[in-house]
């Protein structure tokens, strides 16, 4: 496919993350897609490496039980062949300790045949795993 469509279709994903709507997002993958989120799961509950559309639901599950973005905002996509790499920034909170975190990422899709086949995530996961911290005058 051509890039322009490539960044039509990723760009319907962000805005139908920005909707909550998973369906239409898992809509745009392919069936065996690998889904990327780079951490340690001890750090980040949900970081990992997901595989198929099963995976891809488990992963914004677990996401959305752990952290509510009250900003999520693509800023710049930049296609070649196949793929299409995303910048941009988010602020959320962390449900576990009310703790905020703001950060820039960028993200790298894969695509064939109009559908995803390969996610990642490139998060600061150092200071995304400190707001997923408890301070040790929080522990219980």
């Amino acid at each position: 496919m051509a890039e322009q469509d490539n960044t039509s279709i990723v760009k319907s994903i962000y805005e139908a993350f920005g909707r909550g709507d998973i369906d239409a997002l898992v809509g745009n993958l392919a069936d065996d897609v690998e889904w990327v989120i780079p951490g340690e799961q001890d750090g980040i509950p949900y970081a990992g490496t997901y595989h198929g559309l099963g995976g891809v639901r488990d992963f914004f599950s677990t996401m959305g039980g752990s952290i509510d973005y009250n900003q999520f905002e693509p800023l710049r996509f930049v296609a070649q062949a196949d793929q299409v790499a995303v910048f941009g920034s988010y602020h959320g909170t962390i449900k576990a300790n009310t703790r905020e975190v703001e950060t820039k990422w960028a993200m790298e899709w894969t695509l064939k045949d109009g559908k995803v086949t390969n996610f990642t995530a490139y998060d600061d996961t150092a200071t995304l795993a400190a707001a997923f911290a408890f301070s040790s005058s929080a522990a219980v």
